[in-house]
């Protein structure tokens, strides 16, 4: 071949070698353009929605729970903001662990353990830590570690822990209430939660938020009658006089004696609703509404009211409690000692069992159990707390001759603290008792119940201040400077095999002032060991120092010119 022939065909194929990449680039192109236009196009959607699967989540933000305060604002229970903080097993890598725990102040192990058996079960999501603190959390935001989530939460603190656990109860690590309140309320106080979309990457954390679509509504507020200066001192004088008197356990239920709201509600043992890890069943029950006892002696004045509302007796009315004994079918009711004749404020001045028996008898077990039915006994207060006991009393039908005299004196029925105080609102409201109740401005009714008429209902105050005179049987419940009365109650615990010897319940249940009532104080303390084991000796002074605390604090007018204790003034004679 010559030469130019040569030359020819080594430039004929540089040029089809041209052309066939230029038309494999121009194909490459067109497929790029295609697929672009596929993508933009057709396949659109399906990549929009798989994107969105990546980035954007639909954030559901908590509602804060409902404050409860008491009557003058001071908070009981709030929420303060938390976070969860968990994991997606699969995404997680383990040597992330040590950092992780550092952090959050967990045992390194301990945590490699939990992610690795989770890991292996093939779980998608395991709990870290709950409840932990903002700036800790942030803490742990900032390791940005792949399969770490963080949670918005809420948490339940409760500013004044065991002094209103009872009445307040608590909620649990969801914020869905348990006990008291906090359960009788759930439904008030929790808010509606709300929802927003957001974008987060890929460690979890939120970069962008695109929508709001529910506002989170907090949940309403409670305000309680309480008042929290009187719970502490209540609780104070309450808790002193079961470990003195090495007590199974004690109540005390204060009351406006105008309105029925319950001022102060406090038990023993109690428990500290922030410490879950020490909490114990049976610290947890209110007592003062969960309980019952037989009231004792505190039932006497009912009897009496019963007396002199017939009409057929009057305070100076005689009777004769000679000997000392009354035999009752095949019991014999007893005295402390014979007390011969008595008038009717004498019957309950002494506490006579034999008295009050006599009266019982002469009006039938139809007039007594009148009087206390109306006065709140044996059926609920209406206050709407859970776990309320209604306590006992005995139809008239079911009550013999024994029965109805024992029923006089407080055995045979059985009340709670709560009741008892409310009952004793129907001396202070002019024969008309009062319901209970724990909720300031609730709305609900707070019409009275007629008891007696309001001449007897003065008839049985001035009588029930005679028990707190030299001759009778609660002086240890004086308060200087004040008029007060009330009842003292001792009765014989029931055992396995009958009422015991050596086990008693020592109530007091008392007034102040008696000029103008004001309080309404019932001191239950259980099974006291020891020498002294009577309510006048047991649960008066309880009483009496609860009570001379709560009426200066309550700045009332003291009433008793003959025995108040001078005021000094600063700087002036010691």
């Amino acid at each position: 071949m010559t030469e130019p022939q040569q030359e020819y065909t080594s430039q004929g194929i540089s040029h089809w070698r041209y052309w066939m990449v230029v038309a494999v680039m121009a194909a490459l192109l067109l497929v790029i353009l295609v697929r672009l236009v596929a993508l933009h196009t057709v396949d659109q959607p399906f990549l929009y929605e798989e994107g969105e699967k990546r980035t954007i989540r639909s954030q559901v933000e908590p509602a804060r729970r409902g404050t409860i305060t008491d009557r003058f604002g001071e908070p009981l229970a709030v929420s303060t903001a938390v976070v969860d903080i968990s994991i997606n097993p699969s995404r997680f890598k383990l040597e992330n662990a040590a950092p992780l725990a550092k952090v959050l102040g967990l045992k390194a192990n301990s945590l490699h353990q939990r992610i690795e058996s989770a890991q292996a079960r093939g779980r998608g999501f395991l709990y870290i830590e709950r409840q932990v603190q903002p700036d800790i959390a942030d803490r742990v935001a900032e390791l940005g570690l792949s399969g770490v989530q963080l949670e918005q939460k809420f948490r339940r603190y409760y500013p004044a822990a065991e002094v209103t656990a009872h009445v307040v109860g608590l909620v649990n690590i969801d914020s869905n209430g348990q006990e008291g309140l906090e359960l009788a309320y759930n439904d008030y106080l929790t808010g509606t939660g709300g929802r927003r979309t957001v974008v987060k990457d890929r460690y979890g954390r939120v970069i962008k938020q695109v929508a709001v679509d529910a506002i989170a509504e907090p949940g309403k507020d409670l305000r309680l009658t309480l008042d929290l200066r009187l719970q502490y001192l209540a609780y104070r004088e309450l808790m002193a006089a079961v470990q003195q008197h090495k007590a199974h356990s004690g109540s005390a239920v204060m009351l406006d004696a105008k309105t029925g709201e319950v001022l102060a509600m406090v038990n023993q043992p109690s428990y500290n609703p922030n410490n879950r890890a020490e909490l114990n069943p049976e610290q947890m029950r209110n007592r003062a509404i969960a309980d019952v006892v037989e009231p004792g002696s505190t039932m006497k004045p009912f009897t009496i009211a019963a007396a002199l509302d017939s009409g057929r007796y009057t305070p100076s009315t005689k009777v004769d409690t000679s000997p000392g004994y009354l035999r009752v079918r095949n019991k014999t009711i007893r005295d402390h000692r014979d007390y011969g004749v008595l008038d009717v404020t004498g019957v309950i001045t002494k506490s006579s069992n034999v008295g009050v028996t006599l009266l019982s008898a002469d009006l039938g077990a139809e007039t007594i159990w009148k009087t206390m039915t109306a006065a709140g006994l044996g059926q609920a207060s209406g206050i709407g707390f859970p776990g309320e006991s209604v306590g006992v009393l005995p139809y008239p039908s079911e009550m013999d001759d024994l029965r109805l005299a024992t029923l006089s004196y407080g055995y045979g029925l059985a009340v709670s603290p709560l009741q008892l105080a409310q009952s004793y609102t129907s001396f202070t409201e002019h024969g008309c008792r009062r319901p209970a109740t724990l909720l300031l401005d609730s709305g609900t009714d707070n019409s009275c119940q007629q008891v007696m008429s309001a001449a007897t209902a003065r008839k049985v105050l001035d009588i029930l201040e005679t028990v707190t005179s030299d001759l009778g049987t609660g002086r240890r419940a004086r308060v200087p400077g004040y008029r007060v009365g009330g009842k003292t109650g001792t009765a014989h615990k029931v055992g396995q095999t009958g009422y015991e010897d050596s086990s008693y319940t020592a109530v007091f249940a008392g007034i102040a002032p008696i000029s103008d009532p004001d309080l309404v104080l019932v001191v239950v303390i259980d099974d006291p060991q020891g020498r002294e084991y009577y309510g006048g000796e047991v649960a008066a002074p309880v009483f009496s120092r609860i009570m001379e605390q709560a009426l200066r604090l309550r700045q009332v007018a003291p009433d008793d010119a003959a025995h108040t204790t001078p005021l000094r003034m600063a700087g002036g004679p010691k």
